[in-house]
């Protein structure tokens, strides 16, 4: 149905964080697929480069048939903005990037490289308090979709050292298709949204209600459904061109974040 799906994971996490999105968009008879990153996962040992991981999203691209609606959460997003902005025209035909309106040089290394430096000097690499850490904030079976891929603990400063050079709002720009920024509005890595938004040539920005970091969790559902709408948008455009703009696009946004607000309200 409509659009193949690529959803692509956070940092230390693995594919196994999309479970509830791989549920609730294949039961709609949508094709998704979630592969690992180097680095994670199934692919823990490799070392991780930012050039590694854009061939991996590509590579998954090619196997659902050359184009497709790219999802990114955190590292995933960052990942995804660098693939859209190289990509050949027609490959990436949408993208939603979620939880990563944050320039990487300010956010990764204030936010992550000094408690990733001093969690390598445990024994564990830190492994046990992030674990901790994923059950204390993470509810209904979301922890354990986290977990069950196991955390790369390991691979978080090779990954922060790539990112951290990366110009994200330069590869937003390098990208003409259409694009959902995505954000839980409880979320530090917000911080630079409005820079993020105006750098996109025909961008979205959505805000999820009592959400955090990791909004595809918090919201599942919510998140599920604006990643549909974002295939649905993208399969009508490959017919037509669909382009909202002025007042008809700030009136879908708001009726799209006070349906978010009513759902909210009542879980």
């Amino acid at each position: 149905m409509g659009v193949p799906i690529v959803l692509v994971h956070g940092l230390r996490l693995s594919s196994s964080m999309w479970r509830p999105q791989l549920e609730l968009l294949r039961a709609q008879g949508r094709t998704v697929v979630a592969p690992d990153l180097p680095g994670h996962g199934s692919r823990r040992g490799e070392e991780f480069s930012l050039g590694r991981a854009v061939d991996t999203v590509l590579g998954a691209i090619d196997e659902v048939g050359g184009r497709a609606l790219l999802v990114g959460l955190s590292l995933g997003g960052f990942v995804s903005i660098a693939a859209a902005g190289v990509a050949p025209p027609g490959r990436i035909v949408g993208l939603v990037a979620a939880s990563c309106t944050a320039k990487p040089a300010q956010s990764l290394a204030q936010v992550y490289r000094i408690p990733s430096a001093l969690m390598d000097r445990l024994p564990d690499r830190g492994a046990t308090l992030n674990e901790r850490f994923h059950r204390l904030t993470l509810r209904d079976g979301a922890a354990d979709a986290v977990l069950d891929g196991g955390l790369a603990v390991e691979a978080a400063t090779a990954v922060i050292d790539e990112i951290s050079d990366m110009d994200a709002i330069a590869a937003l720009r390098s990208y003409e298709g259409p694009v959902w920024l995505i954000n839980g509005a409880r979320d530090h890595f917000r911080i630079h949204e409005k820079q993020f938004f105006d750098a996109c040539d025909d961008g979205r920005l959505v805000n999820v209600p009592r959400a955090g970091h990791m909004v595809s969790l918090d919201q599942p559902v919510n998140f599920s459904r604006i990643v549909g709408d974002a295939a649905d948008v993208v399969s009508v455009g490959q017919g037509r061109s669909v382009v909202e703009s002025g007042t008809e696009e700030r009136a879908r946004m708001q009726a799209e974040q006070e349906r978010a607000e009513l759902e909210a309200d009542g879980m």
